[in-house]
């Protein structure tokens, strides 16, 4: 896909990164961003620029998702690379990690080599800025480490066990030594299996309903308490992924206070669902960490407001739809949610007046890009990585470009539409409906 001069006009540009807030026209070339103005002479443009009217549009810093189940190579029945780029793209990203438990296991060069040869596939069609990360140890077995500086070298942006927590103290703390020299964060999922008789379900009044004992709370604050003391013995960017506990909230709000390496995430489920919806939405509402009391949504939000929780990252978890017509207890969890996430995040923190629109972009964007040493700022010079969206208009949830289609969204109606996703300077999605 070639690049092109595209000329944006009467667009509300918005960018934590350099403080912008204004109104702007935005003239990207040869995949750059040229000039930033309050009004550009059309006589000044070169041949063969688009021109895009974006008034009652905010342009961003396109999203950037820390973590994103794609599925290739293994599962492909579910998503795969090219199917999860299309719906990243829908959804207004630019940049995803993808996590490393697929079959083969990302721990290896040979396995991370096809993995980035098939991205350069998809990136012919769909641009995206798409990047693997490794596993912590071999296999996701939890018992020997992988060759992180092999990993690296050949591509790995990160390492993850994701999935599954990693329970050998000794061999964590050699991850984060490890991952600290290489500069390469360590993202960690916090629950220790030992407490859980049934994920994916919190333990309570609803577990009981379903006949389940369901997931406690202290499976989570066990593990988040642990890894953030080992964590203070090094100098690991460290992780902690969806958080789900008001008490894992705190837990990382006194650690970052001495910690600048701790970063957390928070998925645009857990901020918008309770247990309850279980109820209503049975196999749909069923995901790792589970969701949890009303309590715990609101002490996610006031942790996205206040810092303590720096990333809204999706967790984009296809599955086919046989997949989650099992039994509650045999269906597996997660749900899709790149497609979702912003609407999300204008219904549920923007209009209610717990984030601003720039702190929602913060959190969905610059930061973590940054986690990842990217530079997310939109200024002349820069790569023209951009979301433009509608924030007043109102959509109803009806497809999805992703493979899969398992959301609780879907038929609902959310503010803020995606209107064009611009990568290296190329459109990589553009909304067609009305």
């Amino acid at each position: 896909m070639k690049r092109m001069n595209i000329h944006i006009r009467n667009t509300r540009l918005i960018d934590p990164a350099t403080q912008t807030d204004k109104i702007t026209d935005i003239l990207i070339t040869d995949g750059k961003i040229t000039q930033i103005a309050q009004e550009t002479d059309p006589r000044l443009l070169p041949e063969n620029t688009r021109m895009i009217d974006a008034a009652g549009m905010i342009t961003a810093p396109g999203l950037t998702d820390v973590h994103v189940h794609f599925r290739e190579p293994g599962f492909t029945h579910k998503e795969d690379i090219g199917t999860g780029a299309m719906a990243a793209a829908a959804g207004g990203y630019t940049t995803v990690v993808m996590m490393a438990n697929t079959n083969p296991v990302t721990d290896s060069v040979a396995v991370m080599d096809s993995i980035l040869g098939r991205i350069r596939e998809v990136n012919l069609k769909t641009p995206l800025h798409i990047l693997p990360s490794a596993s912590v140890t071999v296999g996701l077995k939890g018992q020997t480490l992988t060759d992180f500086a092999a990993l690296k070298a050949a591509g790995a942006v990160g390492f993850t066990d994701d999935g599954i927590p990693l329970m050998d103290e000794k061999l964590l703390e050699e991850a984060f030594l490890q991952a600290a020299r290489l500069h390469c964060p360590v993202s960690l999922h916090e629950e220790n299996p030992a407490m859980i008789a049934q994920n994916g379900i919190n333990a309570g009044p609803v577990s009981q309903a379903f006949g389940l004992a369901g997931s406690p709370r202290e499976a989570e604050i066990s593990m988040i308490k642990r890894d953030l003391a080992i964590a203070s013995r090094t100098e690991a960017d460290v992780n902690i992924q969806h958080v789900s506990t008001k008490e894992g909230v705190e837990l990382i709000r006194q650690a970052k206070r001495n910690n600048p390496h701790i970063h957390a995430e928070a998925t645009p489920h857990h901020f918008s669902l309770t247990q309850d919806a279980v109820h209503q939405y049975g196999t749909l509402a069923k995901m790792n960490p589970p969701l949890r009391t009303e309590e715990d949504r609101m002490a996610i939000i006031e942790g996205l407001s206040d810092g303590t929780i720096d990333l809204i990252a999706t967790d984009h978890a296809p599955h086919s739809a046989e997949e989650k017509a099992r039994d509650f207890a045999d269906a597996p969890s997660g749900i899709i949610g790149l497609e979702t996430a912003l609407s999300l995040g204008i219904t549920k923190l923007v209009m209610p007046g717990y984030l601003t629109f720039s702190k929602l972009i913060e959190r969905m964007s610059t930061a973590p890009a940054a986690l990842y040493r990217i530079d997310h700022s939109v200024a002349e010079g820069k790569n023209a990585d951009l979301v433009l969206f509608s924030p007043e208009k109102v959509r109803t949830v009806s497809r999805f470009y992703s493979r899969s289609s398992n959301s609780p969204f879907l038929g609902q109606k959310l503010n803020g539409v995606v209107e064009y996703t611009i990568c290296d300077g190329k459109i990589s999605y553009q909304n067609t409906e009305e």
